[in-house]
């Protein structure tokens, strides 16, 4: 047995040496010239605080507090690589894993990174290539875009020989949103799902529930199914991107059942409107950057509002004044309100309007400026001392702070049939007459 212990003895002595190493052999020398290197490969300045070597429990190297960019459009926190020390001989070395801590991206870095992935994208192929990593695992990830952060969240990366992720999968943090990425041929298929998850750019939605089914390439991404359940609805659909040149996307979806309150709030800033919503936009838009898509948007769809309020106007009362030359507050309340929306550059352009409300109907047509200004026409026809008068409003003020007022032409006739006949009857026969002579002139015009 002494060839048993003396065997053990030198494991140990090994395994001393090992664990003493890292103190006699300092890498910090090298640091200038690997930001230099790196530097010149990324064409942007980069800062590495120290590294350092381990033996134990595998042969490793950490690299502490990495920097890039003129204003940290990337930083590091810290990485660790593991390098299979069998291929330090060979032609191609192998990092079996990479492991980040705490990485912060940027917009711009994330401009760098694609700079840099088109590059190399158009070099010579090299055979074979001097370095290949196996796995890459990010942890406490996050990302900065403008006024929106993404995460923290884990992600996990498995690349094949080719270096091309093989499969990938993304984790919130607080578990309530999953991205599955796996290679097929040279496509990506995915399986994206959150619960309770709110969406972390644009306005804050919550879904209770969302599924995104697709596939991707290196230029464009097909979501071939989309499904939410949020608000009380549904919402179901398809949708293509593409990033070739610029970015461009376009898609449909139906919306079931949406209680509109608390959406039609976070879209539109100062819109008080609320009922069940059903819809089926069409939307496409064509930017040069992300940052640019929204005002490039243009979406289309018809409308259907069941059982709500609009705040802060009373088309029932602005009709019935015909004296009073402007109204402003109050609400109407409708059991159905449909119409066609569409959205063009930066204005909303509501026709079709139709308003089913006991008493009050009314139909016309309203724009909202990108500046939320208010114009168009409504219609309403409302009961009055037993006979039915159309007296058409104009619309103006703001989303805010809405006006609906007679036209010259109603207020006019109301005022002469209110003295030839009286006032009720003769108001409600006066108005009629002012908006048949409106009418006429329109037409002529």
């Amino acid at each position: 047995m002494k060839w048993f212990k003396r065997l053990l003895i030198a494991l140990a002595a090994l395994l001393a040496i090992a664990a003493a190493l890292p103190f006699f052999i300092s890498l910090n020398d090298y640091i200038p010239r690997i930001e230099q290197e790196v530097s010149a490969r990324l064409r942007e300045p980069v800062s590495i605080k120290s590294i350092s070597f381990a033996a134990l429990p595998l042969p490793h190297v950490t690299i502490d507090g990495i920097t890039i960019g003129k204003t940290d459009d990337i930083t590091l926190g810290r990485v660790t690589l593991t390098p299979d020390l069998f291929s330090l001989l060979q032609s191609t070395r192998i990092i079996k894993a990479i492991k980040v801590d705490s990485p912060v991206l940027t917009r711009k870095g994330i401009d760098t990174i694609a700079a840099l992935v088109k590059s190399e994208s158009a070099r010579a192929p090299q055979q074979p290539p001097p370095v290949r990593i196996e796995n890459i695992d990010l942890s406490n990830a996050v990302v900065m875009l403008d006024k929106a952060k993404l995460g923290p969240f884990d992600a996990r990366v498995r690349l094949d020989n080719s270096a091309s992720a093989a499969d990938a999968s993304v984790k919130s943090q607080d578990g309530k949103f999953e991205v599955l990425i796996k290679l097929d041929n040279s496509k990506y298929l995915f399986d994206a799902k959150a619960k309770a998850w709110t969406l972390p750019a644009g306005p804050a939605l919550v879904f209770d529930e969302l599924t995104i089914k697709g596939v991707a390439t290196q230029n464009d991404a097909t979501l071939d199914q989309i499904s939410a359940r949020f608000y009380g609805g549904t919402a179901s659909g398809k949708m293509a991107i593409n990033w070739k040149e610029g970015l461009r996307v376009e898609g449909n979806l139906e919306l079931s059942k949406l209680e509109l309150q608390e959406v039609a709030a976070m879209l539109s800033p100062g819109t008080r409107v609320s009922g069940k919503l059903d819809a089926r936009p069409v939307f496409s838009a064509s930017a040069t950057t992300a940052d640019q898509i929204v005002k490039a948007l243009r979406m289309e769809t018809p409308f259907s509002i069941q059982y709500g309020v609009v705040h802060g106007v009373d088309i029932q009362k602005a009709a019935t004044s015909l004296i009073k030359q402007r109204s402003a507050g109050g609400e109407t309340r409708f059991e159905h309100l449909s119409g066609h929306l569409l959205v063009e550059h930066g204005s909303h352009h509501f026709t079709k309007l139709k308003i089913a409300s006991g008493a009050l109907a009314a139909d016309g047509r309203v724009s909202v400026s990108p500046k939320k200004e208010l114009s168009g026409r409504i219609n309403a026809q409302v009961k009055a001392v037993g006979t039915s008068a159309n007296v058409p409003l104009n619309v103006g003020g703001t989303v805010g702070a809405p006006l609906l007022y007679p036209t010259g032409a109603a207020v006019a006739g109301a005022a002469v049939g209110t003295v030839l006949l009286g006032p009720g009857f003769g108001t409600s026969v006066g108005a009629k007459v002012g908006n048949w002579a409106e009418g006429i002139f329109d037409r002529k015009r």
